[in-house]
């Protein structure tokens, strides 16, 4: 087979082309460090880490939302802790009010500063976070959860709070379990004296808060407590209220004589009164409703600033009892807002890991190991020179260089 001078010389030609263009691609790709620079270079390990970045990027904007509910919670955990310290203090003051010294000017300037810590523990409930969406919305829009009216604290978010996902957490904590779902009472009953100003006892008969003796005879019914004081002799009857508006019902005890500090016991119930009671002084009794935080310390401070002192004396055990359980709501949600900063931790952590990994992904398929780069460009860069001097000498060979 007869090759020409010329088809040699456009095979030199050829791959010297070829061994320049593999020694710009290695060039090209120590410069960059990557195997990959363009698609085409490698399709699969394109598309290897092109899925690895998107991946990569979707971490990352879960971890942006995830930092910023965490400082929602954040601002809700401190929140909540200064919720307490009111509280605290709200309760202390409320024991101070009990001190038989204080006279009625006295327990009015208690019930101001009652008023005043009141007041601050409403801003907190109403609190909003960086980006001005309430801690305690649950999974309202609202930008006021919380509206102090005359009749009293209304919640205008809606109760509850989103789930939680493996990478977020909810955002804003539900106002309406925490700050409006205080039990009235001991929790099952409250025992009170008549709020009516036509009714009012006269004498000065008081009680604790009651509890409980029988959950099985618990019927859940209102009753009421008539005092008669005949001949210096005091008995009280007990009427189921519910079944009749006492006293035209029969009564379910009858002429019981009153001995003061005395427990008096009915319907699984047990409660002690003090005081004497005036004739036709009464005791009401009725299951523990749902109320909400601010309300009930607005029945403390009215209680307190009254100034009569059996109401005082009913109002103060009742307060305490029912702070306590205002403190138990506030307390067991600032506990959850801290298992939820726990739970932001790990799944950073966990997003970390993710992040880490797919980042190897991503150096694996597209990155060059240098070491085999260097190598690889000597062994082109050879082949290139050797190349570069054969065309040199396919150049000399023509018929006129052979026959001079």
């Amino acid at each position: 087979m007869r090759l020409g001078s010329a088809n040699t010389y456009d095979n030199a030609l050829q791959n010297l082309y070829t061994r320049q263009s593999e020694l710009s691609s290695q060039q090209e790709k120590l410069t960059s460090g990557k195997n990959i620079n363009r698609p085409s270079d490698d399709p699969t390990g394109a598309g290897q880490a092109e899925r690895a970045l998107t991946r990569i990027t979707r971490v990352a904007t879960d971890q942006r939302a995830l930092d910023v509910q965490r400082n929602s919670i954040t601002m809700s955990e401190s929140t909540l802790g200064e919720a307490s310290n009111l509280m605290q203090s709200f309760r202390e003051l409320v024991v101070s009010a009990g001190n038989g010294t204080l006279s009625p000017t006295d327990r009015a300037s208690v019930a101001q500063q009652l008023t005043g810590l009141r007041d601050q523990l409403f801003s907190l409930a109403n609190r909003v976070d960086n980006n001005g969406l309430p801690l305690f919305g649950g999974l309202g829009s609202a930008s006021t959860p919380f509206t102090d009216l005359t009749a009293g604290v209304t919640f205008n978010g809606i109760s509850g709070q989103r789930a939680s996902t493996e990478t977020t957490l909810p955002g804003a904590m539900d106002g309406q379990a925490i700050w409006m779902n205080v039990p009235s009472g001991n929790g099952t009953f409250n025992v009170a004296l008549p709020a009516s100003p036509a009714a009012l006892n006269t004498g000065t008969v008081s009680t604790d808060t009651g509890q409980v003796v029988s959950q099985a005879a618990l019927t859940g019914h209102n009753y009421s407590v008539n005092f008669s004081v005949v001949a210096g002799v005091t008995t009280y009857n007990v009427y189921d209220a519910t079944i009749a508006p006492s006293p035209v019902g029969p009564a379910i005890l009858a002429a019981q004589p009153y001995v003061d500090g005395q427990a008096i016991q009915f319907g699984g119930m047990s409660f002690v009164a003090h005081g004497a009671p005036a004739n036709n002084d009464a005791i009401q009794i009725s299951p523990s409703t749902k109320s909400n935080v601010f309300n009930l310390l607005d029945d403390a401070i009215a209680g307190i600033k009254s100034g009569v002192q059996t109401r005082v004396n009913q109002t103060i055990p009742l307060a305490l009892t029912q702070i306590d359980a205002s403190m138990s709501k506030i307390s067991s949600a600032r506990g959850q807002a801290g298992d939820w900063l726990n739970r932001a931790d790990n799944i950073t952590n966990t997003q970390q890991g993710r992040t880490i990994q797919l980042t190897a992904d991503k150096a694996r398929a597209e990155d060059m190991d240098m070491i085999k780069g260097l190598s690889d460009f000597k062994k082109i860069d050879t082949g290139y020179q050797v190349a570069l001097q054969s065309y040199a000498q396919i150049q000399k060979l023509s018929f006129f260089n052979y026959i001079s």
